[in-house]
């Protein structure tokens, strides 16, 4: 008869278990020297993901602190910051959403800060046959949808719909119009095909290798409000402390070696 591999270290450890169960005695396990302390939830703007991502990585190595992201549109998790989700940090796309929660006690003031600017891209699917290189070309009628994020939750949405409106082109691009539910959905519309055509986020495609299925170029700046970025510690978080300490990794050293490599800038104009 063959027996499987290591068929006597099975043996030993039933004759054991078998033994602890006729003497009634329970098996002592000390406990761990001490509890890991629990998650950090953060609340991040989808256009942060990939950086929030790298900087966290950095973090939970350097203090042991887990973190569990939570991404959406901004409107959309500021939404629900105010029904009360368990959020410890919430990072957004712009400052508005940031300024009105502090104003509203559900952000702690004083923890209130810029972090970054943002940059809006017009973003085309390479096998789509189409070239545009400015807004203007979204006219072309082998543009048939264009994607954006929704203005109503999304910075980057509302300043597509800026820089759109200050060309003229809001109007009369509404039919073509496809609205993602956050900024990162807007650019999977593009990715796939299903909008020839978009306006995104540099920092979801912050080289022309990250995202090889389409091809961007810069809007320009002036079309639409800075893309100031925000942040700040929730009020009734119980982890306040470290909720602070990722908050300083992301505007500190960690987060200025970071986040350029995203297309993100530090203006002197985005200061508190």
């Amino acid at each position: 008869m063959l027996y499987p591999r290591r068929w006597w270290l099975r043996l030993v450890v039933m004759l054991v278990v078998v033994g602890v169960l006729m003497t009634g005695c329970t098996l002592n396990v000390a406990p761990p020297a001490g509890d890991a302390p629990a998650p950090l939830t953060v609340a991040v703007a989808a256009n942060m993901e990939a950086a929030l991502t790298e900087i966290v990585a950095q973090y939970e190595a350097a203090t042991g602190q887990s973190v569990t992201l939570v991404v959406g549109a901004t409107g959309q998790l500021a939404q629900q910051l105010e029904n009360g989700a368990p959020f410890d940090l919430f990072v957004a796309a712009d400052t508005a959403t940031v300024d009105r929660l502090a104003a509203a006690g559900v952000l702690n003031g004083e923890s209130v800060a810029v972090y970054a600017r943002g940059r809006l891209v017009l973003a085309v699917n390479r096998a789509a046959g189409v070239e545009a290189t400015t807004l203007e070309d979204l006219l072309n009628p082998a543009i048939r949808n264009v994607a954006i994020a929704n203005p109503e939750t999304a910075p980057y949405g509302l300043a597509a719909q800026q820089a759109l409106t200050q060309l003229g082109l809001w109007d009369v691009l509404q039919p073509k119009l496809v609205l993602g539910e956050n900024i990162r959905q807007t650019l999977q519309y593009v990715q796939s095909g299903d909008a020839e055509a978009g306006l995104v986020a540099l920092a979801l495609t912050p080289t022309e290798e990250s995202v090889p299925e389409i091809t961007r170029v810069l809007v320009d700046e002036s079309l639409h409000a800075p893309l100031d970025q925000a942040l700040g510690v929730v009020t009734a978080s119980a982890q306040a402390a470290a909720a602070q300490a990722l908050a300083d990794a992301i505007t500190g050293p960690i987060g200025q070696a970071i986040l350029p490599s995203y297309g993100f800038v530090f203006p002197e104009s985005a200061t508190r």
